[in-house]
């Protein structure tokens, strides 16, 4: 059993909003004061290649990221937590794609490796939120695509897959290989061990640049994208607060009653 994982170093989604800034052209975002981290949906994805490798009692995790920048004791995680090994795909050609691209590169990068069984995702950013970087691979590679996912069991050459719903969860069943998006129903990601840790440093990840995967750096980040920023922005969240008046318990909450009545909030 043959896994890629798909991994992102992101922001930190728990970091507080002054750590964050966005670039003078409003199309980027920036962390200050806080690392970054492997984003926790792909925690999910590298657990859910773990449950899988062990139910089938062999296999090889291969976790694949993307970027700039990428910094060591982050994007080594999945190994630390378990996985046999690193492909980096690196270069300032990969900074600024939108989900088109980045799943561009990746398919390229799957096709290098040769072969796999089963593509794992998380079932989004937690910086973009965007979702469209799993099924962009499916559809590259012309896989079927799961999404959602929260368990998987692998029979043979075929995964019979729960999938969560707005009303539940739903069984099907796909052939491999696939590409799945996994939910954080799959369960809590484990903590990397000692042991893992130190295995993990012992790795030296794959670097790959466009050429590497056979692909223009047209292609690729800024260059390749099909969707265009208009404007990145924090919200501005402002808050207004009115006291209700009067003589006495009762004529205060008469008058907020009031209040309420003419701001139709009931």
């Amino acid at each position: 059993m043959n896994i890629i994982v798909c991994v992102k170093q992101v922001i930190d989604p728990e970091a507080p909003p002054r750590s964050f800034k966005i670039d003078a052209g409003g199309t980027r975002a920036e962390m200050q004061g806080a690392p970054p981290v492997i984003d926790p949906y792909g925690e999910f994805a590298v657990e859910a290649a773990l449950k899988v490798k062990e139910a089938a009692g062999n296999g090889k995790i291969t976790a694949l990221s993307l970027g700039t920048g990428l910094l060591r004791e982050v994007v080594k995680k999945p190994l630390a937590m378990g996985a046999d090994a690193l492909i980096l795909l690196e270069d300032a050609a990969f900074a600024g794609g939108d989900g088109w691209s980045t799943a561009s590169a990746l398919a390229a990068a799957i096709r290098k490796t040769g072969e796999y069984d089963l593509i794992l995702c998380g079932r989004e950013a937690s910086d973009t939120n965007a979702g469209q970087t799993g099924p962009g691979i499916a559809a590259i590679l012309g896989l079927p695509c799961v999404t959602l996912v929260r368990r998987i069991d692998v029979a043979g050459d075929t995964a019979k897959v729960e999938r969560v719903t707005s009303a539940g969860y739903e069984v099907v069943e796909v052939p491999l290989p696939a590409v799945m998006t996994v939910s954080n129903e799959i369960g809590e990601p484990r903590y990397p061990t000692i042991k893992g840790i130190m295995a993990a440093k012992k790795i030296e990840p794959v670097v790959w640049k466009p050429a590497d995967i056979g692909i223009e750096p047209s292609q690729v980040g800024a260059s390749g994208r099909r969707l265009k920023m208009n404007r990145l922005f924090q919200p501005v969240h402002e808050g207004k607060c009115e006291l209700a008046s009067g003589e006495t318990p009762e004529e205060v909450a008469a008058n907020l009653a009031a209040r309420l009545r003419e701001a139709k909030i009931f």
